[in-house]
């Protein structure tokens, strides 16, 4: 394996430039979908390798439950100083499977309380909770929403309807319905969780979880034919609403600094591109990060193959 194992560990880093300069030069939609797949390939290819560290740090354990060629010295061989690696990466996995799955279990029950509060109401896309506490997010997998607006319901408080204008509240439906249809709950997952697997993920989730937003506003702003309305609405909602429910309910005000989302409506339409151009800045950057990706997928899977090929070897009969 030698040093091809330790790559993807740090090889998100390659990320961190085109994480910034999407949210500013691409299209919300384009950024959203590009980062997420950037961040969850990263994170898979990062626990794969620290899973193959963890097999030859345990090995090396006395009293551990595998075969006993798997710590033959040919096995820890195939990894650049294996005893510190090796047992180093036990708690790094620990810790990674701990963090995700507090993650993910806090997401469900946040999911749960929201679809809890709906029980007795009607079954209809749009679910008005009379609480004088403003709030308003986009609940996916509810009940089915009207055509062209994704599985799901727009959760609404009689507090955040009492707040907004007649214009505003269209702009509010719009914007939920635009984060149903695009289930950009599951690109905020992904990601959340990517960055819980490897902290050097942590700027495209913030990126995410702006550009998602971003994505919601530009789709609204088309909606309802005023773009002007959206930054209104943007505005109003975030000085009502409190802290959002979670980190993957998408909100009209709940991620990215919202001055930077009200500047943005306030300038033209972004231009809709699947790939930025090479010869940019951006365009160097997402390349550079798919260079990344790339050589952290090759080099996971060439770990896996080569400690299964020595491992394979070392439990041969003689």
């Amino acid at each position: 394996m030698g040093v091809f194992v330790f790559l993807p560990l740090v090889l998100p880093l390659t990320a961190w430039p085109v994480a910034r300069l999407a949210e500013q030069r691409l299209h919300p939609r384009t950024a959203t979908r590009l980062l997420a797949v950037l961040a969850g390939v990263s994170a898979v290819c990062s626990t794969l390798c620290l899973g193959l560290l963890m097999i030859v740090g345990t090995a090396q354990l006395p009293g551990n439950p595998l075969p006993d060629g798997w710590s033959d010295p040919d096995v820890r061989a195939a990894v650049p100083f294996d005893e510190i690696a090796g047992r180093a990466a036990i708690p790094a996995l620990l810790a990674v499977l701990v963090s995700c799955g507090g993650a993910a279990w806090r997401q469900l029950r946040a999911r749960r309380r929201a679809a809890g509060a709906l029980v007795g109401l009607p079954a209809t896309s749009v679910a008005v909770l009379p609480d004088p506490i403003p709030y308003a997010y986009a609940l996916p997998g509810a009940v089915p929403a009207r055509r062209g607006g994704g599985d799901g319901r727009v959760v609404v408080s009689t507090g955040m309807l009492a707040g907004l204008s007649s214009a505003e509240r269209r702009a509010l439906f719009a914007h939920e319905r635009a984060h149903l249809a695009g289930r950009h709950h599951r690109y905020l997952l992904a990601v959340h969780l990517a960055a819980r697997a490897n902290p050097f993920l942590l700027p495209l989730r913030t990126a995410v979880a702006y550009t998602a937003e971003r994505w919601a506003d530009e789709e609204a702003a088309a909606r309802v034919g005023s773009r002007r309305a959206v930054a209104r609405a943007i505005g109003r909602a975030a000085l009502l609403s409190p802290r959002p429910l979670a980190a993957t309910l998408p909100a009209l005000a709940a991620a990215g600094p919202v001055p930077r989302r009200v500047a943005a409506l306030m300038r033209p339409a972004p231009v809709v591109g699947a790939w930025p151009p090479v010869f940019t800045a951006v365009g160097l950057a997402a390349w550079g990060a798919a260079f990344g990706v790339a050589v952290s997928a090759l080099s996971s899977a060439n770990s896996a193959v080569t400690l299964f090929l020595v491992l394979h070897a070392t439990a041969a009969p003689v």
